[in-house]
């Protein structure tokens, strides 16, 4: 309900804006992918054929409650486009991954191997920025 001045001065910092965006989406009851969904990222994620993979993962995304998927487009959609400025900002499509993985796809409870959970967090990510059109 809070009425932000994006031009006052203390958002000129990005890492700020970008804080505060993963906060919230930190903070989110749910993650934006929820917890019904989490398994079936991860099973999809590790899928070897790569155009079984990719459907699946789109699939998935697809069958995302209206609200966790309308969100995710814009946010991913946003993402792809700080990815594009890579060179000057240094956020790859990985360097991306690392930092949002986390936080849009965590499992219900933080029991079992959280390290090997990360990495296929992260790869989810990076697979949809990397297939973004193909998804959305």
């Amino acid at each position: 309900d809070e009425q932000l001045d994006l031009d006052d001065g203390r958002w000129e910092d990005i890492h700020v804006v970008t804080g505060a965006l993963k906060l919230f989406l930190r903070e989110l009851p749910e993650p934006l992918i929820p917890f019904s969904h989490f398994d079936k990222f991860i099973a999809a994620i590790k899928i070897q054929d790569l155009s079984l993979r990719g459907r699946c993962i789109r699939d998935l995304v697809l069958s995302l409650p209206p609200a966790h998927h309308d969100t995710m487009k814009v946010l991913f959609r946003h993402l792809c486009r700080v990815v594009g400025h890579k060179e000057e900002n240094r956020m790859s499509v990985q360097s991306i991954a690392i930092v949002f993985g986390p936080t849009l796809l965590r499992p219900a409870s933080e029991e079992g191997n959280m390290a090997m959970h990360m990495v296929f967090q992260n790869q989810v990510v990076e697979h949809i920025l990397n297939h973004y059109g193909y998804i959305f």
